[in-house]
């Protein structure tokens, strides 16, 4: 299967990173080179980083050539690493499209769509940990606490419940073995507000690829390692994740933290930057893409 995704926000998430030839942008995210592809024209160096081997292939074959592309297998989190390997310590931009790919979601063989059976796999990396070995190892508290915190599933627990009766039987190992048992564990009204594993499989994921530990993570470093005037853009997809990025942003924004009663600052806090207001998708662009709709673009300017 070709390596096909459609880069959401695209125009608002190019425009934010101000790109000129003195710039040095790493693409933590890369995937099949939508963002990257562009931002290669622009700036003066892209570091494309991706953690998934096929979207590595790919980045090869569509950017391998360009002078001003460094590619590399790796996690956006290890920045710092990714930078000192390559002699630099500082950056003029950073860009994450967070979530699934269409490529990911896409290629059944995968294990992240619950439209497609396939083995339950959901690896990013398609290395550690996967999802089968989390639906079938994992205690049946800590399958529920990780549905309810990464899917905010209000059925947790009987999911939960119904996967450790299920794998009592035979292990569970496929992606349609776990949503007949799902769909057993909800009632029909739910099951018509939309799909009754969205939020199942959307905890796993994020459990197998430390998603949101990864993100927090990244967000630090990106900071560390950034140029002032430069700027961290990041797309998330669910509440969870933007969340995060949100807070931290707000956090770098703020400033002063003494209380509201005390007459003077005696903290010495300075805002470290400057956050734009969050983008979402136009209703053009979710006519031609409908998985963009819960998409929003954060942007901080570093001072």
């Amino acid at each position: 299967m070709e390596f096909v995704h459609k880069s959401v926000l695209f125009d608002e998430s190019i425009q934010a990173l101000c790109l000129d030839k003195t710039k040095i942008i790493l693409d933590g995210t890369a995937g099949g080179g939508g963002h990257s592809g562009e931002i290669a024209k622009y700036a003066g160096q892209l570091i494309a980083v991706d953690q998934d081997p096929d979207a590595i292939a790919v980045l090869n074959e569509r950017l391998g050539s360009r002078d001003n592309v460094t590619i590399v297998n790796n996690n956006f989190s290890n920045i710092k690493s990714i930078l000192n390997s390559l002699g630099l310590d500082k950056i003029d931009g950073f860009l994450l499209d967070l979530g699934v790919s269409s490529y990911q979601l896409d290629n059944g063989e995968r294990g992240f769509s619950f439209h497609q059976d396939a083995p339950l796999d959901m690896r990013m990396s398609k290395s550690g940990l996967s999802a089968k070995d989390v639906v079938n190892t994992y205690s049946e508290q800590e399958l529920a606490d990780i549905i309810f915190r990464y899917g905010e599933e209000k059925f947790s627990r009987r999911i939960a419940a119904n996967i450790v009766k299920s794998r009592a039987d035979k292990p569970i190992e496929t992606t349609f073995e776990l949503v007949d048992i799902i769909k057993t564990s909800m009632p029909q009204k739910a099951m018509r507000e939309s799909h009754p594993a969205r939020r199942t499989f959307q905890a796993i994921r994020i459990e197998v690829n430390a998603e949101l530990d990864v993100l927090k993570k990244a967000l630090e470093d990106a900071f560390d390692c950034l140029n002032p005037g430069g700027r961290i853009a990041i797309i998330t997809f669910h509440s969870l994740e933007d969340r995060i990025v949100k807070e931290k942003f707000n956090d770098w924004a703020r400033g002063c933290t003494c209380p509201k009663e005390f007459p003077v600052c005696v903290c010495g806090n300075k805002p470290k930057g400057k956050v734009f207001k969050p983008l979402a998708p136009t209703e053009q662009e979710l006519e031609m893409n409908p998985r963009a709709r819960s998409s929003r673009l954060r942007v901080f300017e570093k001072y």
